[in-house]
């Protein structure tokens, strides 16, 4: 077992030490700054009118809503009388 330990570790030593830097040169952690760097889109014009736009149905939503249960109700009545 101790054999067999000791030949693995020769081998990671030997794979982890032969890198002789002959690499193609370019940095592969090397971030492009001005695409990164770029300013967001000013949005908040056109997200302020969309959260507008929904509060405006969903409140229209629940006025029609109202005025459906309101008048189910008032035919519910006639219906008994």
């Amino acid at each position: 077992m101790k054999k067999l330990l000791f030949v693995f570790a020769i081998a990671a030593f030997a794979a982890c030490s032969s890198g002789s830097g002959s690499g193609t040169g370019s940095d592969t952690t090397k971030t492009d700054t001005s695409a990164a760097m770029a300013p967001a889109p000013d949005t908040t014009g056109q997200a302020q009118k969309m959260a507008d736009s929904i509060a405006a149905k969903a409140k229209a939503d629940s006025v029609a809503a109202k005025m459906a249960a309101d008048s189910a109700a008032k035919a519910a009545k006639t219906k008994k009388k």
